[in-house]
């Protein structure tokens, strides 16, 4: 691959120094890198390939000469530098969720629809972190019978919200042992020995914003206007990557052991499914790694066209970071 120029907007979040640490673990060819945040970040050292990259102040001019912009900033931010990113003729792979649904804009999951990134007229979005590991745990189902319709719910760990959001759930775990009062400041209620079910805001219909980009997301990404997904979205007390029980129809009946074997062979999937030894996913063993798990697949039992799983994977990286290099290296190539 030819070696080219990479900025990060929004370096010093989790997610851009998770893309730091991604782009040296693949070795991806890099020209110059450039680590543009706000100016109250300018002048931070960040580590990089034995040696340390100083954040700038992200302005218009930030991006002339850049190839790549990998965006791992706020949806502000994004609308702010995406018109000078496309002037300045870089393309820029935006995580926030600002352009995602916009008809000219390319939504990838490289395992999925690679070809969707060559579309794009200077921008390409990331999908919700959500999305990404469950499309890519029922993705080769899809291959073998259309899904019609998901019933999914998320439970996504603390880290969903970014650096703050591991403080809090530390830091509220140390005053209970302690006996201390307890003070929620980033997530609406404690979440230390508690379940939140909400992520997002209020649509209107019920359901929140979160949870209405499973459908809209994955109609985008699978190339399945008609798919109906009926979603709920919790926060839980787990540091970090996602879980989802995801029960779909599909348009054939399936076997259990013909869904066992598409996972099995689709990209990015790894197949960790043996109830009796009390082997399944969980989000300790799918952490700071980027393959999805996926397991406790079995019929549906309350009709015939059904199959429910299991599936966990790390948000911060396949689910942003590690997803959006992915993608970057589709245009390199």
């Amino acid at each position: 691959m030819k070696k080219v120029n990479v900025a990060i907007l929004g370096a010093t979040g989790a997610v851009g120094r998770e893309m730091l640490k991604v782009l040296e673990e693949r070795s991806f060819p890099i020209n110059t890198l450039k680590a543009l945040a706000s100016s109250r970040s300018a002048g931070k050292a960040l580590p990089f390939r034995g040696d340390e990259v100083i954040v700038e102040e992200a302005t218009d001019a930030s991006f002339e000469g850049m190839d790549i912009v990998l965006g791992a900033a706020s949806n502000e931010m994004a609308k702010r530098f995406a018109p000078a990113i496309v002037k300045a003729g870089a393309v820029f792979v935006d995580n926030s969720s600002a352009f995602r649904m916009q008809d000219d804009v390319p939504l990838v999951v490289p395992e999925i629809n690679p070809e969707d990134a060559m579309k794009h007229h200077g921008i390409i979005s990331n999908p919700n972190c959500s999305t990404i590991i469950t499309l890519v745990a029922v993705a080769g189902i899809n291959k073998v019978s259309p899904i019609k319709t998901m019933v999914a719910s998320t439970y996504q760990a603390v880290s969903g919200a970014g650096a703050n959001g591991l403080i809090e759930l530390e830091e509220q775990a140390r005053a209970y042992v302690d006996k201390q009062p307890i003070e929620a400041r980033v997530f609406p209620h404690q979440i230390a020995f508690n379940l939140i079910p909400q992520i997002g805001s209020d649509t209107g219909n019920g359901y929140t914003t979160e949870e209405m980009k499973m459908q809209n997301e994955g109609r985008k990404i699978m190339h399945l206007p008609e798919l109906r997904v009926t979603c709920t979205c919790v926060r839980v007390p787990v540091m970090r990557s996602h879980s989802i029980s995801v029960t779909l129809r599909t348009q054939r009946k399936l076997t259990v052991d013909e869904v066992r074997a598409a996972v099995a062979a689709a990209p990015g999937c790894r197949l960790v499914d043996d109830l009796e030894n009390k082997v399944y996913p969980m989000p300790l063993d799918t952490s700071d790694q980027d393959i999805v798990f996926v397991g406790r697949i079995r019929e549906d039992l309350t009709c015939d066209d059904g199959i429910s799983l299991w599936c966990c994977g790390d948000q911060v990286r396949k689910g942003a970071a590690t997803n959006a290099i992915q993608i970057a290296e589709l245009l390199v190539k």
